[in-house]
């Protein structure tokens, strides 16, 4: 039995850039602790092989400390590792792979065209190629695995079913030409795992997770291969966890939301966007109150007034001219974030005209 470990779109020293600075430095602390786990996987689990799909890094610039700290972790494996550079992290003679002594365990592929190293302990064949440039083309195209009577298995970062991406995009047919046991995958941050002909493919998604587009738990998977089968667990890398939520709104938006939240909502990243027809409420109020619960909080406001908003805007007032002209902008959007944008004016402009404190500017 060989165990093998991938995983995918690291996306080290990243910047974390919508979260406040004490966050962003709490959350490369994250990346470190998600790294020493990967390496405590590695011993727990017995793994033989290490795969790391390409985007280990956010970009070209990576500080001292984050490198030295994989050095450290990858070098103290008794696990052979295998990295493909990425689209975020080619291989260039500028690059970390290029620069810095990594530990003998470590291999890195270094070209587009796809190379094959050779192990005994254990008996496989590993493959892969590099990004060269943050776009790539067709890498696994014309490969075919020799007939050697051992596994042959491929870690190469691109993309699924999409021929038009520039992200080394890969044909079903392609898998099912190059007659290998398993493809590890990255590029693509939603774990995916799938059978083409005889190859298994998987994809783990992102490490670690930077956005509400990267929503609940993220991980890796843990492969088992043997003469017959090839056999693929989720693992859990932990973390925080960014989760999204949609609440139609009446006249209480805060006992809706928390009406609407699941019990295990705390301490996570939540963007919760709020809907419905209601009366005009104090989104910044309504945030502040919410906060405390979450490490971080985006509030969405797609709420719509009721009729009784624009009344006003019937009489000969100033505060009616205004309402008058901001309905007309609102009436003439020509979508949901034009009217949303007419609203949000509006509400403020009332703010400011009836005297009352304006937040959130």
């Amino acid at each position: 039995m060989i165990r093998i470990l991938h995983a995918a779109d690291l996306h080290l020293d990243g910047s974390f850039e919508a979260l406040a600075p004490e966050q962003a430095a709490q959350r490369r602390e994250d990346e470190r602790q998600m790294l020493r786990r990967l390496a405590e996987l590695c011993r727990e689990r017995a793994c033989d092989l290490l795969l790391l799909a390409g985007d280990v890094f956010a970009s070209s610039t990576v500080s001292r400390e984050t490198v030295e700290l994989l050095l450290e972790l990858l070098g103290g494996l008794d696990t052979k590792v295998f990295i493909a550079p990425g689209s975020s992290d080619p291989y260039t003679p500028e690059s970390v792979y290029a620069t810095v002594r990594w530990p003998e365990n470590v291999h890195i592929f270094k070209t587009r065209e796809i190379s094959t190293v050779r192990l005994t302990d254990p008996d496989i064949c590993v493959c892969g190629a590099a990004f060269q440039e943050p776009r790539e083309g067709g890498l696994l195209r014309d490969f075919m695995a020799p007939e050697e009577g051992i596994p042959t298995i491929m870690v190469l970062h691109g993309v699924l079913g999409d021929p038009a991406s520039p992200y080394d995009p890969i044909s079903e047919q392609e898998i099912r030409n190059s007659r290998l046991r398993y493809l590890a995958l990255g590029h693509q941050h939603r774990a995916e795992r799938m059978q083409v002909g005889s190859t298994v493919v998987c994809v783990p998604g992102c490490a670690i997770a930077r956005s509400f587009d990267e929503p609940g738990p993220q991980g890796a998977w843990l492969v088992e291969l043997d003469t017959e089968d090839c056999t693929v667990h989720p693992i859990d890398l932990g973390g925080r966890v960014y989760e999204t939520l949609t609440v139609p709104v009446t006249a209480s938006p805060l006992a809706d939301v928390e009406a609407t939240l699941p019990h295990d909502a705390d301490g996570k990243l939540w963007r919760i966007t709020l809907t419905g027809t209601c009366e005009p409420f104090d989104a910044e109020a309504l945030r502040s109150a919410l906060a405390p619960r979450f490490y971080a909080l985006e509030l969405v406001d797609e709420t719509l007034p009721l009729p009784s908003f624009w009344q006003s805007a019937e009489t000969d007032t100033l505060k009616s001219e205004f309402l008058r002209n901001m309905k007309d902008s609102y009436d003439r959007a020509q979508d949901a974030k034009g009217r949303r944008l007419a609203l949000q004016a509006a509400r403020l402009g009332l703010d400011i005209l009836e005297g009352r404190e304006v937040t959130g500017l």
